[in-house]
């Protein structure tokens, strides 16, 4: 337990209705009770209760605010200490005048994270329910956020604890069996490791299996709209994100810079860029733009290669549906409203059927299809609301490709008839490296890595 009390404010500076200051710690009641004036003493109010009143400046007695308090008394609260939650009036100056003064009467400005960070020390969640936190906070998608919000509950957690719990009880035979040979211990055998330990190994990797898709969803996938001009790619953009975000002319070359938009496409997170049209050009400023679009095709995670249906292919579409051809690409014929010039079958040389996508963005047809596509292209199905324990943290995936290296070890081992003291490092290596996952033992420098990324108040 953390001793000194802290305060920050926990909602986004700004006009709103209400705005939250948070204070936690052993002397937090004791601290707000100095500045609050009620016809409750706050120092007597129970537990998970509503306390109507002012907040004042004890050294002149001015009234600050007029606030609503709720207290929450250890362990029953999010940072298992005391906490107070003072609801001001929205704005910057009420809510900052709030926090001063409570930082005047016993409370220091918390850290980013610290109300977390204090969670995870105080035993309330593990470091795997911690990091959840803040992925629920940067949630780009309806379903990011689902992910997130099991994460936080505890499913990946309940997942690597059983694991745990088999690897320590093999341990727990291959010790005795080492230090306690006279026992009447039934042997360890290669067999009954390489059982537990495949059991295990199988677990690891059913996680991995979709953790690809949960950094996906966790991440967002950079999506950049690529093609000649006039082919529709604004167009296109404007479809997807459903408001007129880049202007549309017939002018070939309207667009000359990157043009951004975020959207969620059924349910992934993507981060569209319309860049301006290839082609050659004497014109300086849109010279510089189709360079940039061809910086942009090397960052980009998936590339919608858009082709016009109303106008024969063109050398430059035949060098980029080359060069794209091994990179996650799905060609969107666009404008099917207008008589077909192009020549569909160049495209299907090198396209299976599920990357080509026909579409009148104009008219908003087709852009399910779309949708489609890009679904079965990153992710294996549709998922379930139910089974939603994807491994999206990029520290997690690392820790178990980690243990799924030490049980390969183990069972490489186990069948090379090595002494099993030897086999036991690598089993145990894995139960530390799961524990890894949990915040078992995690050092302080990583602790700040992690929780220096939250927002102050959380």
């Amino acid at each position: 337990m953390v001793e000194d009390t802290i305060a920050a404010i926990a909602t986004a500076l700004g006009e709103s209705s209400i705005a939250v200051v948070r204070v936690s710690g052993e002397q937090a009641v004791d601290t707000v009770a100095k500045v609050f004036k009620s016809k409750q003493d706050l120092r007597q109010a129970s537990t998970h209760t509503v306390h109507y009143g002012w907040i004042i400046d004890p050294e002149s007695g001015a009234v600050l605010d007029e606030v609503l308090v709720t207290v929450m008394k250890a362990p029953r609260s999010f940072t298992a200490e005391d906490v107070v939650e003072i609801s001001t009036h929205g704005g910057i100056v009420a809510v900052k005048s709030v926090l001063e003064v409570v930082l005047r009467h016993g409370a220091r400005m918390a850290e980013p994270g610290e109300f977390t960070k204090r969670a995870f020390l105080n035993g309330r969640i593990d470091l795997a329910q911690a990091e959840a936190v803040i992925d629920l906070i940067r949630s780009k998608s309806d379903r990011a956020f689902q992910v997130a919000r099991r994460q936080s509950e505890g499913a990946l957690s309940k997942q690597i604890i059983p694991m745990r719990q088999q690897l320590i009880e093999l341990l727990a035979h291959v010790e005795v069996n080492i230090d306690y040979p006279e026992h009447d211990v039934a042997d360890v055998t290669a067999g009954v490791i390489r059982e537990n330990c495949g059991a295990v190994l199988n677990q690891v990797k059913e996680l991995l299996k979709r953790a690809d898709e949960g950094k996906i969803l966790r991440e967002g996938i950079v999506t950049v709209i690529v093609g000649r001009p006039n082919a529709g790619k604004s167009s296109l953009l404007n479809a997807l994100a459903r408001e007129n975000k880049a202007i549309v002319t017939d002018i070939p070359g309207t667009t000359r810079d990157i043009v951004e938009e975020s959207i969620s496409l059924s349910g992934i997170p993507l981060r569209l860029l319309d860049t301006a049209g290839i082609r050659e050009t004497s014109d300086t400023v849109e010279r510089i733009g189709v360079e940039r679009s061809h910086g942009a095709l090397n960052e980009a995670d998936l590339i919608l290669l858009v082709l016009n249906n109303n106008e024969p292919l063109h050398e430059d579409e035949r060098k980029l549906l080359n060069q794209l051809k091994d990179r996650s690409t799905i060609v969107v014929v666009n404008k099917i409203d207008l008589p077909r010039q192009l020549d569909i079958t160049e495209v299907q040389k090198d396209y299976p059927p599920d990357r080509i996508v026909y579409l009148s963005a104009k008219e908003g047809k087709g852009i399910e299809e779309l949708e489609n596509a890009v679904s079965s292209m990153f992710l294996s199905g549709d998922v379930e609301s139910g089974d939603l324990t994807y491994v999206s943290n990029a520290r997690h995936i690392a820790l178990l490709h980690q243990a799924k290296a030490s049980l390969e070890d183990a069972i490489t081992a186990s069948s090379a008839q090595i002494p099993i003291d030897l086999i036991q490092i690598d089993i145990a290596a894995t139960w530390d490296t799961l524990g890894g996952i949990l915040g078992d033992a995690a050092g302080d420098s990583l602790l700040d890595q992690i929780f220096s990324q939250f927002c102050l108040g959380k």
